[in-house]
């Protein structure tokens, strides 16, 4: 077989994976795995929207200054402005596939645009209040149709195929690095099969379940950065974890994001007792950058021994809030709560992974065959925090450009490759050291790796992380693969990245704030973390 006819494989079933898939799949077979339902990722969660320089008051020039000044000076420029250059071709690629994005006949694109936190105009495009699912359910269905393209649900990669795993009668001397497909487990057959690829994107996301509280998805745990890293890819960045600073406080509800949209149509933070709290953080308010915000909030909480504090829309009116944020006007009013007449109680949560895997601007790591897009990837764009609605952006404009690189990359031949051997394993015997792993890592990342650190607390992280994965290396060598080991296995190697990165920058800088380094620098760097290479891997950098 010409490894030409190989597909491509592409881990995740979001915006970001839909995207590449669409643009490839004009010339080039596609598998697209879901570990989960196609429809659980994090893209249809979003709420907010997607940015697009479209109107008459707006500008590229502009739209970087706000994205550098969220970014916290450790954005890449180049990036900024060619991602913000595409995003109106972004947009009018998904108004073509037909995505119901909010009218105004008035607008641009007669389209409506809404504004956010670090926005200095209206430049949001969204559908209401539910934009990443309307977004998600056009691609989805249009992926579903395309005769080219091949959906698994229930899927999930164990890791990358790499030359070390190449059949010795393949293996020539000096053989270029590569990689060559994914070990992916069929949750439903509980066999794990080596799908050999042209090449391999990953779109998995980000990282926020490795926290107790998150506004992301239970698909959210990190499985591309950590294959990625396990590959030898660079990882940057990966202290910048964004909490969203309104996240719904409820029994009911643990992860029901409350839109940075509400704040920007007028939603005012304030405590128990009434009063209004962001004045006295930034200048701007209700408006500043999430960072802020959710530092502000965490502040507050811990001096009034609260645990939460109010975001009041009752001003807006019914009418305003039921035709702009429908779904939060509904869910709430499922849980007991009328946002027209009631404050919504609310608390920060982890929601944005703005570090990843070190790409360029086509999606390609360190390792050849290997791209990556969204949000499991450190592109330069959000620096040290991102910007509200940047990232459905960035899945859009890098998703083709990835496409277009694979297109002309694609190798001539495929290498023979070694299958997967479980002839030493067996089945796990009690499945509670896995689900006790899980609690014991996810509280420790957030009472020690959380809004505000200190030295102390990380070094006590790091040295409770090592511990569990040796725990957990012990219980992937012993007994067959689950996607809730396979799961645990990538948070704890993407739980020790964001604390290692976290040690190593010494300043308070966007999300991340250390109260032992409360100063920023006056020139700062990315934070890169690089493997140490292995005999059998010395071409890893």
């Amino acid at each position: 077989m010409s490894e030409s006819s190989l597909p491509v494989v592409i881990l995740g079933a979001g915006l970001a994976g839909l995207t590449v898939a669409l643009h490839l799949a004009r010339t080039q077979p596609v598998v697209v795995l879901a570990k989960r339902q196609l429809e659980e990722g994090a893209t249809a969660w979003a709420q907010g929207g997607i940015v697009g320089v479209l109107g008459s008051d707006d500008s590229i020039d502009s739209h970087v200054r706000d994205t550098q000044e969220a970014g916290a000076g450790l954005v890449d420029e180049r990036t900024a402005e060619f991602i913000a250059r595409h995003s109106a071709e972004a947009v009018a690629w998904l108004v073509e596939r037909g995505v119901p994005f909010s009218p105004d006949p008035d607008g641009p694109l007669g389209l409506h645009l809404t504004r956010e936190g670090g926005h200095a105009v209206r430049r949001i495009a969204h559908a209401a209040d539910a934009t990443g699912k309307a977004i998600h359910d056009v691609l989805l269905d249009e992926v579903r149709r395309h005769p080219n393209i091949t959906l698994r649900e229930r899927w999930m990669a164990v890791d990358l195929i790499t030359n070390r795993h190449l059949k010795k009668s393949a293996t020539e001397p000096g053989q270029q690095p590569r990689c060559h497909g994914v070990y992916a487990l069929n949750i439903d057959t509980h066999q794990v099969e080596t799908l050999a690829a042209s090449a391999v994107v990953l779109a998995t996301g980000g990282v926020g379940k490795v926290y107790r509280y998150t506004s992301n998805p239970d698909t959210s745990t990190g499985d591309g950065i950590a294959m990625a890293w396990r590959a030898g890819c660079r990882v940057a960045n990966m202290e910048f974890i964004q909490f969203h600073p309104t996240c719904l406080y409820h029994p009911q509800e643990r992860s029901f994001l409350i839109t940075e949209a509400l704040r920007g149509e007028g939603g005012i933070l304030k405590l128990p007792d009434g009063t209004r709290f962001m004045p006295d953080h930034d200048e701007r308010g209700e408006l500043a950058p999430r960072d802020i915000v959710a530092r502000a909030i965490d502040f507050e909480m811990k001096k009034h021994g609260v645990d939460h504090v109010w975001l009041d829309a009752t001003h807006l009116g019914e009418a305003f809030l039921k035709e702009h944020f429908p779904t939060i006007f509904a869910r709430c009013l499922q849980l007991g709560i009328d946002i027209s007449k009631q404050p919504i109680p609310v608390v920060p949560a982890a929601h944005y992974t703005c570090g990843g895997v070190v790409t360029d601007l086509n999606g390609r790591t360190d390792l050849p065959g290997l791209y990556a897009v969204g949000e499991t990837t450190y592109t330069g764009l959000h620096g040290a925090n991102r910007l509200a609605s940047n990232s459905l952006l960035e899945c859009v404009v890098l998703g083709k450009t990835c496409a277009d690189d694979i297109e002309a990359q694609i190798p001539k031949k495929a290498p023979k490759v070694s299958d997967w051997d479980e002839s030493q394993v067996t089945d796990a015997d009690e499945e509670v050291v896995i689900s006790h792993n899980w609690d014991e890592l996810r509280l420790l990342m957030w009472n020690y790796v959380g809004i505000v650190r200190t030295t102390r607390r990380l070094e006590r992280a790091l040295h409770r992380i090592k511990l569990l994965r040796s725990e957990i290396d012990d219980y992937y060598a012993a007994f067959r693969v689950s996607r809730d080991l396979l799961e645990l296995r990538n948070l704890v190697d993407c739980a020790e990245l964001i604390v290692r990165s976290a040690l190593s920058r010494q300043e308070s800088r966007g999300l991340h704030f250390s109260r032992d380094y409360p100063h920023t620098l006056p020139v700062s760097f990315p934070t890169i973390l690089c493997k140490k290479p292995k005999k059998k891997d010395a071409w890893l950098p």
